[in-house]
Formats: C-alpha cells, structure tokens, sequence
C-alpha cells in the first residue's frame, strides 16, 4: 500500500473510506476549498467525500464534480443545537476529517463523533482535538488561502500542485437560468458584457459605488454592455452604481442563485469587484476579473487574490494614505487612490485577450 494512500497509525495502514471537508464560513472561502475534493478523488477514488457547510454556500457544493454529500452546519438561521449535529456527525461515520475552518465547537464535535484522523491547525489552544496537526499560521498570509488547504492534505501524504486551483461544475439547470438572465437583460451573445460586483458583504475595505458608477460610464463607451450585480440587500448601493453610469447599466440583484451565478458570470467576457465570494466563482469559471483589495496584511492577493491567470489586481498603497500614514486603514479611504482611467485600460487589455482565444460559451468543468 503506497504512503499516498494511507495514514499509519499503531501500526496499521488504514485507508480511508469516508472523507469530510469543514468549511462552515463564507462563499469565497469554500470556492477556495474545492481544489481538495480533485486532490482526494485523485488519492482515494473509491472514498466517499462530503462537505460540512453554512446552508448559504450549499449551492456553491452540491453538484461539484467528485463531491458525494453535504453535511448542513446550520438550519438557515442558526447553527444546529449541538446533540443533533453531533448525531448527524455520528452516523455518517467519517474516518477522516480536513478542518479547513477551524473553531472549537467543529473540533470538539468532530472528536466526539469519532472521526479517525483529524487534520487541523496545530496553533489553537484546541488544537489537542486534532490528532494530525498542521503548523501554519494563515493570518500571516504567507501562501494563498487554496495553498494553505493543500497543506492539510500534504500532512497526509496527498500529492497536491498549484495546478490543482478551483473549479467550478455548471449544471444544464444553472446553464438554462443564466441564459434566461441574459434574455431578461436583453443581452445578445454578440455583445462584450462587463459585470460590475460592488458589494462585499463587509468581507473588504470597499472601492465605491461612485467609482463603480464612472467605470460604468467609461466602459459603456467601449460598446459594452455592464450589468451591475449585487446579493439581497445590496439593491441601494447596485441602483447608485446605475445611477452613476448615467442608467445605461443594468441592474441583476437577488434573482440568481450562486451556481446560476456562475453560469451567468461564465457567458461574461470581464468581472470586476471588490474583494468577495463571487470574484472567486468568476476566476473558477475562467471569466476574467478585476478585483480590489486593502493594504491590509490579512486581505492581502496574496492569500485571497483570484486564482487566475486572466486577471488584474489593484492595491493602494497604505503609506500614501493622508489619514494612515503607514497605519492600518481606517475605513475605505485608501480605496480611494485606485484611479477609474487605470481600471479601464486594464480591462480593455483583459478583454482584448480574452477575445483573441475565447472559449466555448459554457465550458463545464469536470
């Protein structure tokens, strides 16, 4: 039995037959956590794999190619009481667990319920809940969020690359819902589409609605068609980015779900957001993206950057900052040195090279 396939413990090798993947936090971050369930097919391809998920990111999960079942965290409002995952947990009978969001209260479950081997970070004080842990410090941002959740599997002898990056499977369903958006949108297949996301969640410092409204403008003048996209809740700051574009964008706010999402953002020629969930599911349907990120170590691209070759990356720099002078950014303000003129050329240059060797409107990924 080769290493790859198996974990030694007193003395046994010991495949593994049931896998499960934690990731109970936000929607970019479980995009991030994809590549593990390839690396898992690929080293254990008899293993059933699951994921431990928040309901609101189920649809980024259910239907990925190589994934056998979801575990819900929560109900749709609030984590399940404790003895009823616990019993969930339980039954499934996992024998190995990859915690790529550790908290205390996932930890102690898992260890309750009797998951064989448990890979986690080594750097909480629970940390003795994991019986195989991993030494990084992910804050430091060091690596990328989707290296750091390689080293889990590499703790285990898994062969992982910087090839193996996210990926998402687009489902005929999804396909239909998108295209139906388009029609809704009066969007023809023969139109350049530029998608402005300006919301975040609260994930990022923000570039602005104001700005996103003068890139509508600008980019309208190109010819394209922009859409301005936003979850529920987001209408007020979407509709301010119409309003700015002179209302010759056009607003799509709570009508897709994720995977839709995806499909709608796959048939784009750009994405341009801040740093959220939806820049990472248009980087894994291969759209190219513009993303804005804070001079903030934590929220960095270099742990949450696209993984994309098709991309551009803007970043203030903190020490031009009048109010931070070097210190940590207080609000959005440093946001405001990303010029609209400097996002324009970029996406000119992203689009000229996407139409130059274009893919197949919906390519899915298997």
């Amino acid at each position: 039995m080769s290493p790859e396939n198996s974990f030694v413990a007193d003395g046994q090798a010991l495949k593994y037959k049931n896998i499960l993947i934690v990731r109970t936090d936000r929607i970019g971050d479980v995009v991030l956590t994809l590549p593990l369930v390839r690396v898992l097919r690929r080293e254990y391809p008899l293993a059933r794999i699951s994921f431990l998920i928040r309901t609101y990111t189920k649809d980024v999960v259910e239907g990925q190619a190589g994934v056998d079942g979801i575990v819900l965290y929560d109900d749709g409002e609030a984590p399940k009481h404790f003895r009823t995952l616990l019993s969930e947990l339980r039954r499934s009978k996992f024998d190995l667990a990859l915690v790529a969001f550790p908290r205390f209260r996932v930890a102690l479950l898992l260890w309750l319920s009797g998951v064989r081997t448990r890979v986690g970070s080594g750097y909480r004080w629970y940390s003795f809940l994991f019986n195989k842990r991993v030494y990084e410090h992910r804050k430091t941002a060091e690596k990328h969020e989707f290296e750091y959740n390689h080293s889990l599997i590499r703790s285990l002898g898994c062969r992982a690359s910087s090839d193996d990056r996210p990926r998402i499977t687009l489902s005929p369903e999804s396909i239909r819902a998108a295209d139906f958006e388009r029609k809704r949108l009066h969007i023809s297949d023969k139109e350049i589409v530029a998608i402005l996301h300006p919301g975040s969640g609260g994930s990022a410092r923000d570039w602005s609605g104001a700005n996103f409204g003068l890139l509508a403008r600008e980019l309208s003048t190109l010819g394209w068609t922009i859409v301005v996209s936003g979850a529920r809740g987001e209408e007020t700051l979407v509709h301010q980015v119409v309003e700015g574009s002179g209302g010759i964008a056009r607003p799509s706010v709570a009508i897709l779900s994720l995977k839709e999402l995806a499909a709608f953002i796959k048939a784009a020629d750009l994405f341009v957001s801040n740093s959220t969930g939806p820049l990472h599911i248009a980087a894994a349907v291969e759209t190219p993206v513009i993303g804005f990120y804070p001079p903030i170590t934590a929220c960095s691209p270099r742990r949450w950057g696209p993984v994309t070759d098709q991309k551009a990356v803007f970043v203030p720099e903190r020490n031009r900052c009048e109010l931070c002078h070097g210190a940590p950014c207080r609000g959005s303000v440093c946001m405001e040195q990303i010029k609209v003129q400097d996002v324009v050329n970029a996406a000119k240059r992203l689009v000229k090279k996407r139409k130059s060797k274009r893919p197949s409107k919906f390519s899915v990924a298997l």
